[in-house]
């Protein structure tokens, strides 16, 4: 598989993710995560494991939050494969930082989160 191909496979993930979360569905939204990931959410917690990452996403969405936006977005390859992303994203009630989405293409061809860490900066 070529670089840009798994970069490709990766921004598939985060718009599959981004999609599924303006959709209001946390389950589309866990399942662009690997099964054992560890979700780091500044200040909420710390989410492992796809279950309670599909836990997180549900209680956010279900207080309203929704139409994530991303600007300022990078991707570096990273050393584990596949690529790191970071950015800034503002949505209907929140604004905040990714300090780093690791995506990687796995064994299925689909590109899941294999850790996650941003922070949520304030509300709107």
């Amino acid at each position: 598989m070529t670089e840009k191909t798994i970069l490709d496979l990766c921004k598939e993930g985060i718009n599959a993710w981004q999609k599924a979360f303006n959709n209001q569905d946390a389950a589309g939204c866990a399942a662009q995560y690997s099964e054992h990931c560890i979700m780091e959410a500044k200040p909420l917690g710390i989410f492992k494991g796809r279950q309670e990452i599909l836990s997180c996403w549900q209680n956010i969405i279900e207080q309203g939050f929704t139409d994530v936006a991303y600007s300022n977005v990078n991707w570096e390859s990273s050393h584990d494969g596949g690529y790191i992303l970071t950015s800034s994203w503002v949505m209907n009630k929140a604004f905040g930082v990714v300090h780093s989405e690791h995506w990687k293409v796995e064994d299925d061809g689909i590109a899941r989160l294999q850790s996650d860490s941003f922070e949520i900066q304030g509300e709107r």
